[in-house]
């Protein structure tokens, strides 16, 4: 007969490898841990047993997590890569007295900075610039509003079958080309266009404004808002319709009527997407439409239509200066920055998160 002390002995030992598995959970019970047996720890699953390290889990493990994730975007990186990154590598003739036809970029001298030395000495350059930026102020004042407020009219139309009409006529325009928008204007504003016709037939003088210099930066902008502002419509459209409609219900038993409702529900809601555009739109100042400009450049001359883009494509690569383009694509792409980061910081000072958030 076994003594009362070692039957109590086997009798705990039983009992502890019964809850071990339960007992290594994390319970505090110091003996549930050490008397678990190669047995059971091999019964449970791995993960059961690791803890994850203090970082969270490991690059390989997410690796492994998110392969498929991976080969679906590798063809866009792909893509990202040959088109945007590897032609990067061509803006070392920026730097050379480079000849396309027989030196290349092998064989081409450095010149160090001399192309920009050029750029800044160049006073005509600098009036470009003004030009362009000028022109993108007033397509910021006179076409950055409009998507806005076509979204919040088409928002207050009660029937679904009339603001999908709308919408689609305004965003068909999107998919014609320059050509043909060009067209469109001309045949309309020009001097033998309809609406100069119908002077004459009136007993009015005609007018001509496709080619009226001092008109051009309010025509180009005229002709990006009957082309683009429906694209930009479906993006505030899509942000009026993420508002919680309780926030409207409750404005309206409060007393407010439709433009109070507009004015602190909606236009608050729209404030993020806003200052996100608002800052992309900054950041692509010197980024007009080059196709849109080159196709009336000659009707009103290049004083009045000279952007960045057709005076580098005008005096670098058509001249075969290939040097002094890649300078003033360099000086574009660096000033662009600037104006996103600038754009961003004040997006910050009115706090909104703008394009990335304040560490």
């Amino acid at each position: 007969m076994k003594p009362r002390a070692t039957v109590a002995a086997e009798t705990d030992r039983a009992a502890d490898r019964a809850t071990g598995p339960i007992g290594d959970s994390g319970s505090g019970d110091s003996r549930s841990g050490s008397s678990s047996t190669p047995g059971d720890r091999g019964s449970r699953s791995p993960a059961a047993g690791r803890t994850p390290p203090a970082g969270g889990i490991t690059w390989r493990q997410r690796l492994r997590r998110d392969r498929t994730l991976i080969l679906m975007t590798l063809p866009a990186i792909a893509l990202l890569l040959i088109f945007n990154y590897i032609p990067l590598l061509g803006n070392i003739v920026a730097f050379q007295d480079y000849d396309v036809y027989d030196l290349g970029i092998t064989g081409s001298p450095f010149v160090g900075i001399d192309n920009f030395t050029r750029i800044f000495q160049d006073y005509r350059f600098w009036e470009v610039l003004i030009n362009t930026l000028v022109i993108f102020l007033t397509q910021l004042l006179l076409f950055f509003p409009i998507p806005i407020a076509i979204a919040l009219l088409l928002n207050t139309v009660m029937s679904a079958r009339v603001r999908a009409w709308v919408q689609a006529v305004v965003y068909l325009p999107h998919f014609f080309s320059w050509v043909l928008v060009v067209t469109v204007f001309q045949q309309m504003f020009g001097g033998a266009g309809l609406v100069a016709q119908w002077l004459r037939e009136h007993g009015h003088e005609g007018f001509d404004l496709m080619t009226n210099a001092s008109f051009f930066k309010f025509l180009v902008t005229a002709q990006a808002v009957w082309k683009d502002a429906g694209w930009g419509v479906i993006v505030f459209l899509a942000a009026l319709a993420a508002v919680n409609t309780d926030l409207y219900e409750a404005a309206a038993v409060d007393g407010a009527g439709r433009w109070r409702r507009m004015w602190h529900v909606t236009l608050p809601a729209l404030r993020p997407v806003i200052a996100l555009l608002l800052v992309l739109r900054v950041g692509s100042a010197l980024n007009l439409d080059f196709e849109q400009i080159l196709l009336q450049r000659d009707q009103v001359g290049p004083g009045a239509s000279e952007i960045l883009d057709t005076y580098i494509w005008w005096t670098g690569i058509k001249t075969g200066d290939f040097g002094y383009a890649a300078a003033a694509g360099i000086f574009k792409g660096l000033f662009s920055v600037a104006m996103v980061l600038g754009a961003n910081k004040v997006a910050h000072m009115l706090g909104e998160q703008g394009v990335y958030s304040k560490k």
